[in-house]
């Protein structure tokens, strides 16, 4: 399966639900795809998981896109020791 990222998608195991944010392809050809959940509370982010791409199906191929020109980089900070 070809992930788009910013498009949704469903994990066929848990349920669990998310726009595709993140890919990481292995060389062992494990792939696997970042799901960002909506949340309910506004001023909370939830935790994305990571998932397995043959476990995924698409749940809304349309995609959002982001501008990144102005502002190109991590939206969280690099964690600290």
């Amino acid at each position: 399966m070809d992930i788009e990222l910013g498009a949704t998608y469903c994990d066929t195991i848990t349920g669990f639900t998310g726009m595709a944010i993140g890919r990481c392809n292995y060389l062992t050809g494990c792939n696997q795809t970042l799901l960002q959940p909506r949340g309910e509370d506004k001023s909370k982010r939830p935790d994305s998981e990571w998932f397995d791409d043959q476990r995924l199906t698409v749940v809304e191929s349309s995609r959002v896109t982001l501008d990144n020109g102005d502002t190109p980089g991590c939206d969280r900070q690099a964690p600290k020791r």
